[in-house]
């Protein structure tokens, strides 16, 4: 069993240099959205409701986003393997021809429609306005944001990870300073509520999208070349479709799907205090949960590049020591962030966040819940997300990815908060059931060895 752990003199060292900047680079972006949720939340339970609800559909373009940007990965660390930096300056144009199309038509949505679809998400008349006054600002931070996520995944997929974590520290700051600026009407400007977080969030995304182009303009190590960045071609496109298709539905449906226990806890009784509460549970956890993202990504990346390189004899081996790194790291996580619960997040950062005593109860809980499940939740994002999918198997990396939540969870969270009402406590331990059947899918997947593809072959020059 420990003989997995054994690998070749510096592999260790390249998983580090691979995994901390994007462990540092998802810490930001966390870390992002706590501060906004903190400098909300001090305006009382209503806002930050608000904001949590405008951010149900934009977690779904988010994901669908990183989706894109995730089937663009599978064939950069490929193509990066072989050393054809042409077709990957055809999977950015495609990627970017996608996230740009889609980030538009939702852009328009929330501009001419935003009351009649955010109704879609919660019943509170209060709550859906407040969504309204922040999503028609903050929807056209989506559109920049396109080319800034396609552009840092492929250096990323590179094994240039530092190249996102400058790009997304700037942005940090810049929102970070002018949420300061905007909320609360600081340095002699107006002050603007969750429409100034809304306007923060946007001018940030448009600082991140000039750093990006500005970059790629004077890169002397990779050259952005504008005839096969916006002229792809059919054969790209076909190849695109086929392998990037069931990644963005895997995304998509993901995100639809686990935004759709938000929406049940919208529709439930109490459903103020549950959202507080899901907003700062939600952002507790992405920035404890860092660390397992940046495993998944630093496995797709290096079982792409090895299957890209022609050594698929290392893969299998190579993902049953990730997977298993994956549970490892879940495992201490979880433990620890259960201690820094009690110890710090319950008594030091519920104050400042205003929240009532119903609020940092179901808080509590649904941390609890989270921290004891990281271990699974970690293994299984690592196998599909990163070994499964990073080996091209895409269709059945989805397959596994999405039955368990839809066919599962959301039903049995459905039943428990909507139809028994059994509350709360229920409902998010009927969301982890997901993990509990990806573990047994995954393995099997794992096991046959068919995962292990080379999606490259057969490129037109």
């Amino acid at each position: 069993m420990f003989s997995i752990f054994k690998r070749e003199k510096g592999f260790y060292a390249r998983l580090l240099a691979l995994a901390l900047p994007i462990v540092i680079q998802n810490l930001i972006t966390n870390s992002l959205g706590l501060v906004d949720t903190f400098m909300v939340g001090t305006m009382g339970e209503g806002p930050l409701a608000g904001v949590t609800l405008a951010n149900i559909p934009n977690f779904v373009i988010q994901l669908m986003m990183f989706g894109v940007q995730s089937g663009s990965s599978v064939l950069i660390s490929q193509y990066y393997g072989k050393g054809d930096t042409r077709s990957i300056n055809r999977v950015m144009g495609m990627g970017l021809y996608i996230i740009g199309s889609v980030t538009l038509l939702y852009a328009m949505i929330l501009t001419f429609l935003p009351g009649q679809f955010l109704s879609l998400f919660g019943n509170d008349g209060e709550v859906v306005a407040v969504a309204v006054r922040y999503a028609r600002i903050a929807v056209w931070s989506f559109v920049l944001d396109g080319f800034v996520q396609i552009y840092i995944g492929a250096h990323r997929s590179m094994g240039n990870p530092k190249r996102g974590l400058y790009i997304l520290g700037a942005s940090m700051v810049v929102n970070t300073f002018l949420n300061w600026v905007l909320i609360f009407g600081n340095l002699g400007a107006p002050r603007m509520g969750v429409e100034g977080a809304a306007l923060a969030t946007l001018i940030a995304r448009a600082v991140s999208f000039a750093i990006a182009v500005v970059w790629s303009v004077l890169d002397r190590d990779f050259r952005l070349r504008p005839a096969l960045f916006f002229l792809p071609g059919a054969d790209m496109a076909r190849r695109f479709v086929r392998i990037a298709t069931p990644v963005v539905c895997n995304e998509t449906l993901w995100s639809l799907g686990t935004s759709m226990f938000p929406t049940i806890m919208g529709h439930m009784d109490g459903s103020k205090e549950i959202l507080a509460a899901y907003a700062i549970a939600g952002n507790i956890n992405n920035l404890c949960s860092v660390g397992v993202f940046a495993i998944a990504g630093t496995a797709a990346i290096l079982i792409g590049q090895e299957i890209g390189s022609g050594n698929t004899h290392k893969v299998y081996s190579l993902g049953a020591l990730l997977d298993a790194l994956a549970f490892l790291f879940g495992l201490g996580m979880g433990l620890v962030s259960l201690v820094i619960l009690k110890v710090f997040i319950a008594p030091v950062l519920y104050p400042l966040f205003s929240l009532s005593a119903g609020a940092a109860k179901i808080c509590t809980m649904m941390l609890t819940v989270v921290f004891l499940d990281m271990c699974l939740r970690s293994f299984c994002t690592t196998n599909i997300v990163g070994v499964l999918r990073g080996g091209g198997d895409v269709r059945m990396a989805a397959v596994i990815d999405i039955a368990p939540l839809w066919l599962v969870a959301i039903p049995a969270a459905a039943l428990c908060g909507l139809v028994l009402k059994t509350g709360i406590l229920t409902v998010y331990l009927a969301m982890t059931l997901e993990h509990l059947v990806k573990v047994i899918l995954g393995q099997l997947r794992y096991r046959s060895g068919k995962w292990i593809r080379d999606v490259t072959q057969g490129t037109a020059a």
